[in-house]
């Protein structure tokens, strides 16, 4: 068995192992690479990981290999790293979610061969509360990166026409996120309506290039607008994080100019990027994502997406069915005012 690195990472000692391993055979990327380049990137990395619950998406074997995801913190773990106790009614048990909070957290992390990073869109401390409104632009194939730049540019003139910033990424795989930071009181029976409302008022108006609905069937040549990350049980691929993929590619934060200027040339390449990239981007152009954790604003009334197209109304009040009964909602709010 191959002798541990032993390093010094602010002061905690961690044992590093099968550096040399490849995890990423087409490339001859190794996890000696993957975890220098968690370390260069953690500067701008852990504020967006700091006090969430993070699910590791773990590749012992390489990106080509079999994969599990781990909510639950090891067992082996450093008594430093620090855990948030969240109670799962799914699994009728409390799970203690890692908080990479510290660059040593973050290495430790790397050295599981957790290449994906999937952090919570709320902090452990308000759980109930997500700090920001998601959406996920899905490709249905042949569909690519550019359909998805086209439909990212009209979420971000709806929340445009409300007067809120939204900030567009890479998934690192397929497609385009946009995220509208929040950081202001709400809550999810809040927000995955009104994502879903969004969703559905954009199939309205370019029903041959969107969907709102999750069959795969509905996809071809489309691109899924997926409203539903907006919930507490499920999280998205955290910004700078490495994919799983043929090549170490990120999930990127980009400008708006940078999506108008790949759709206007469909250029599918000029939303690509590897972690070398990525690295590059950050020494000269500082984190782009930065705004998304401290920019508050308020999440408008469901209703008032009516107000941005001339048949949405029907749509808005729709959505409104997928919110809890307003006596649930009551019963809830009393809830968490007891926490």
């Amino acid at each position: 068995m191959p002798t541990p690195t032993i390093v010094d990472v602010a002061g905690r000692k961690l044992s590093l192992t099968n550096l040399e391993k490849v995890l990423y055979p087409a490339t001859g990327f190794a996890k000696g690479q993957v975890i220098d380049y968690y370390v260069r990137i953690a500067p701008v990395l852990v504020p967006h990981l700091a006090g969430r619950p993070l699910t590791m998406k773990r590749y012992p074997g390489g990106v080509d290999q079999e994969f599990f995801f781990e909510k639950n913190a090891p067992m082996h773990r450093p008594d430093w790293v620090k855990t948030a106790p969240i109670w799962s009614g799914s699994n009728r048990r409390t799970i203690h979610y890692i908080l990479a909070n510290d660059l040593a957290t973050l290495v430790w992390i790397a050295n599981l061969a957790s290449i994906e990073l999937h952090p919570s869109l709320a902090l452990a401390a308000d759980i109930e509360t997500p700090t920001m409104i998601v959406f996920d632009l899905d490709p249905g194939p042949p569909a690519n990166i550019i359909q998805c730049a086209q439909v990212g540019l009209w979420v971000r003139d709806i929340f445009t026409h409300f007067g809120l910033e939204s900030f567009p990424k890479t998934s690192g795989s397929k497609g385009l996120q946009v995220y509208v930071p929040l950081n202001t009181p709400t809550s999810y029976e809040q927000t995955k309506p009104f994502a879903h409302a969004v969703a559905r008022l954009l199939e309205h108006e370019h029903p041959g290039l969107v969907v709102s609905d999750m069959k795969k069937a509905v996809r071809t040549n489309k691109v899924f607008v997926d409203w539903s990350q907006n919930d507490e049980h499920k999280t998205t691929i955290s910004i700078y994080s490495l994919r799983a993929r043929e090549r170490p590619t990120v999930s990127t934060p980009v400008t708006w100019e940078e999506v108008e200027s790949a759709l206007r040339k469909k250029d599918p390449q000029r939303l690509v990027f590897e972690s070398k990239d990525v690295l590059s981007r950050v020494d000269k152009m500082g984190d782009l994502f930065e705004p998304v954790l401290t920019l508050k604003q308020k999440l408008p009334q469901l209703a008032g997406l009516a107000a941005t197209s001339e048949p949405a109304g029907s749509i808005a009040i729709a959505a409104q069915a997928d919110r809890p009964p307003r006596s649930k909602r009551k019963a809830t709010a009393r809830k968490r005012s007891k926490v």
